[in-house]
């Protein structure tokens, strides 16, 4: 068994422990202490998989594959949502230094990644491609927007929690459907199925973040930065 063998069994086997996490958390009374640790589980178990993903992106590149390049920009995209899963809890009473200077940096690189993403896809051809590189752009842009506009009421932590778990769950339930499912369940393979199993997950957690939003957070009038209870730079 070669070392990349190794570590993409690793891998597999962190990713069921993330994926049994979220929907633990998922599932639970929000605020539960049961909530609190499987979401704690889960984005530990993101760490892991993330830290995996990096030298099998570079065997990957170092081989000469184009998917080393696109694996390689979801590794970020991914870190991103995880990151900012994890600060805006962490940080939600400290806008300023939520939205500080690596906060920046990161927008800066999801946009430079995806523009990169967006033409490589166009250069091959490549729809998923292209389909995922305007998923970076849209990070990158918004968070911009976000740290030069304010918060935009106060609960823009929930938000960015929720924003940030709906990127998680894309990550591993695209991971789980294109490359764990099709291995066990080898009839389930094939070009339409792919297709699906990419994009799938995305509209479903995109669907999933709107109800979540307007349940927990509520549709309320902004309110301007002045006028909520924030540390606002």
């Amino acid at each position: 068994m070669t070392s990349y063998e190794i570590i993409a069994r690793l891998h597999a086997i962190i990713g069921v422990v993330a994926l049994t996490a979220f929907w633990t958390a998922g599932l639970a009374r929000k605020g539960s202490p049961i909530h609190v640790r499987s979401g704690r589980v889960f984005l530990l178990a993101m760490v892991g998989l993330l830290t995996l993903a990096v030298p099998m992106c570079v065997q990957r590149i170092a081989a000469g594959q184009t998917s080393g390049w696109f694996f390689a920009y979801l590794l970020l995209i991914t870190a991103t949502a995880s990151w900012g899963a994890w600060r805006s809890i962490r940080l939600k009473h400290d806008f300023a230094r939520y939205t500080g200077t690596a906060f920046q940096v990161v927008a800066a690189m999801n946009v430079a990644g995806g523009a990169g993403m967006l033409g490589f896809g166009l250069y091959i051809g490549s729809v998923i491609f292209i389909g995922f590189a305007t998923i970076g752009l849209v990070i990158g842009l918004s968070m911009l927007r976000m740290r030069r506009r304010g918060p935009r009421d106060a609960r823009w932590w929930m938000r960015e929690h929720l924003g940030g778990m709906t990127g998680n769950a894309i990550a591993t339930h695209v991971a789980f459907f294109s490359i764990g499912l099709p291995k066990l369940l080898p009839m389930l393979s094939g070009p339409v199925l792919g297709q699906l199993a990419w994009f799938g997950p995305v509209v479903l957690a995109f669907a999933a973040q709107y109800w979540a939003t307007r349940k927990y957070v509520g549709t309320a009038p902004v309110r301007s930065a002045q006028s909520a209870p924030l540390r606002v730079a």
